[in-house]
């Protein structure tokens, strides 16, 4: 039986680890938990008021950071690196993405979570985060993974990474496990 050679690869000079993940990688995991959240706000019924309050404030303070990220790490870099009027519309229409959805949220807020009114917005609120979502992942990133090579992405992915744990100082952990309980 023969012993197996293992190769040690020099990490000198490199912050990567081999598990990190790029920008995109990391931006598509947010859009899912919010996709999962949403989905069960909008399953919820008028009588799980406090249910309703708990997934909604972990569902704002899950798109509050994640457009913080998007708007001052990852849109940035896809502007610089884009040349085509094209990839310029989408940059400015995602913007304009996030400020609908930052109107609508205070709305909900201010309305009896056990109303009619209340399972409406949050389903417009969910038509329009998952829209966003959407042409982000079929229009916006692929155009980024063209513009930027795979290092420029790990480098915004550990940027997002970092950004995203001074932000939340795991509140956000703490948060989602509250309200799976």
């Amino acid at each position: 039986m023969r012993a197996q050679k293992t190769t040690r690869h020099s990490t000198r000079g490199s912050t990567r680890r081999p598990a990190e993940k790029d920008a995109i990688a990391l931006l598509k995991e947010d859009h899912e938990k919010v996709r999962e959240l949403l989905g069960e706000l909008e399953e919820t019924t008028s009588k799980a008021t406090s249910r309703r309050q708990t997934l909604l404030k972990s569902i704002e303070q899950e798109l509050k950071i994640h457009t913080k990220i998007e708007e001052e790490i990852f849109y940035p870099a896809f502007r610089d690196a884009s040349s085509k009027e094209d990839d310029k519309k989408l940059y400015y229409e995602a913007l304009e993405e996030h400020h609908v959805v930052d109107m609508v949220l205070p709305e909900i807020k201010k309305i009896d979570a056990g109303s009619d009114e209340f399972a409406a917005k949050a389903k417009v609120l969910k038509d329009l985060v998952e829209h966003h979502a959407e042409e982000e992942e079929t229009e916006m990133f692929p155009r980024a993974r063209k513009l930027m090579d795979r290092e420029e992405l790990l480098q915004l992915g550990q940027q997002i990474a970092q950004a995203k744990e001074s932000m939340t100082g795991g509140i956000l952990t703490r948060l989602t496990e509250m309200v799976r309980s």
